[in-house]
């Protein structure tokens, strides 16, 4: 498909440009609030890895309960609403941090932090289901590529000025700035229209059957559409199998940076941390930003299943060298290549599952997707704490990228049986049902 090229899309398409800077001001706030927390329980509880699990589970375990019941909610509601309302209520929520200051005082952040994953899963849920319908078919893995790259290039800069601003202005404006992103983002929403957000003709159905069945019901329509359709089955299987490796990514980070190469040339344990996470979520921008023409180019060649397959092998490895690295620069500098190829590769999985899921399905499908991969990212994550009594940080490293790379192998082994395959039209998902 010829789609538009990034600038071209962000002239032409003022709904995407608007849901882009909502995105941009937002994340960026994100990045801020992710290291400026991290750090200040790791101040406050004198480094315990156990504080440090439970922030990040209650990151995660609130988004992998809820996103089903979110995917459902915005499939029946307006999308637009729902991003609005969220980004309001996460204003409140990230003000929050100001009052720890205790030991006694976490449970505040662990509140906090588990409330901005609930409302960050309705509003994700409402802006991918909403994706598909605001950027059309032909441009969709252009503004896919995007907004994902856009998301990784403020991980690099929100983790290096939360990092700066941890260190040498405080916790407390981290905080400020990560409110005051989410009013910025609620603003930049409002002015989409209603109408491009969803299908006219499914706002219409949805309102005629909506008091016939329950939240429940529409769920397990979802769950019954993933099963009866191999190729959606397997997408989200690899992300389960990838999670159960890539799932630790978040702990080896802070315990790398925050312990292991804190120190080294006079660099502080945050700023470790945060030049971990600016290699990482660099490496992703710029492997988001050749997702377009490599998904393009592979997918003309009918080789779009090998490329996603090689390309979660290849991460896989990238990553577990990084637990060999002797210096946080060299760990940087594999981070940094292994999250090219994770950014290219999910940047042309992630469209390929929009675009196989019919708009009336997309929320709950895609909720579907995050939240078990999420769940299985919240287990990994529960036992890779718990290993780290027995084991230290660089094995663990080790382990998780050989772990997510298995799921690479899975799905090369699929499609070679020829247990899954792809439609030969990827136009309309109605080629999917059988």
């Amino acid at each position: 498909m010829n789609s538009l090229t990034y600038i071209q899309l962000l002239r032409r398409n003022r709904s995407f440009r608007r849901l882009w800077w909502g995105q941009v001001i937002s994340e960026l706030g994100n990045w801020f609030n992710f290291i400026a927390g991290l750090g200040l329980v790791r101040m406050v509880s004198h480094g315990d890895p156990a504080v440090t699990t439970i922030v990040l589970l209650a990151r995660l375990l609130p988004f992998t309960l809820f996103a089903p019941l979110a995917g459902a909610f915005v499939d029946r509601w307006s999308r637009r609403m729902v991003m609005i309302a969220s980004d309001f209520a996460r204003v409140a929520v990230a003000l929050g941090f100001l009052l720890v200051r205790r030991p006694e005082d976490l449970w505040i952040a662990y509140l906090c932090t588990a409330l901005l994953s609930f409302f960050g899963s309705f509003f994700d849920a409402a802006k991918s289901a909403s994706m598909p319908n605001i950027t059309g078919e032909r441009d969709l893995l252009a503004g896919n590529a995007l907004m994902f790259s856009s998301r990784f290039l403020l991980m690099s800069l929100g983790a290096a000025l939360g990092g700066w601003t941890a260190a040498n202005v405080g916790y407390r404006a981290a905080f400020i700035v990560n409110a005051v992103s989410f009013l910025g983002s609620a603003l930049s929403i409002w002015l989409i229209p209603e109408r491009e957000t969803k299908q006219l003709a499914l706002e219409k159905d949805l309102g005629e059957a909506g008091e016939k069945t329950s939240y429940w019901s529409d769920i397990r329509e979802g769950w019954t559409y993933i099963i009866s359709h191999a190729p959606v089955a397997a997408i989200l299987a690899i992300n389960v199998i990838w999670a159960s490796g890539g799932g630790a990514v978040n702990l080896i980070m802070d315990r790398l940076g925050g312990i292991v190469f804190a120190g080294q040339g006079g660099i502080s344990g945050d700023s470790a941390v945060a030049s971990l996470y600016f290699a990482g979520g660099l490496g992703l921008f710029l492997g988001m930003m050749v997702a377009r023409r490599l998904g393009n180019y592979f997918e003309f060649l009918g080789k779009t299943p090998a490329f996603i397959g090689w390309g979660l092998l290849l991460q896989g490895f990238l990553f577990a060298l990084i637990g060999v690295m002797p210096n946080l620069w060299f760990a940087c500098l594999f981070l940094f290549l292994g999250r090219i190829v994770l950014g290219a590769e999910f940047g042309v999985q992630d469209t390929l599952l929009m675009r196989l899921v019919p708009d009336k399905l997309r929320g709950r499908v895609l909720t579907t997707d995050r939240a078990s991969e999420l769940l299985t990212w919240s287990f990994s994550t529960t036992i890779a704490g718990w290993s780290l009594r027995a084991i230290t940080p660089q094995t663990l490293t080790i382990i998780s990228g050989l772990l997510s790379a298995i799921s690479g192998a899975v799905w090369l082994v699929l499609f070679a049986s020829g247990r899954v395959r792809l439609p030969h039209n990827l136009k309309s998902a109605e080629l999917m049902k059988k």
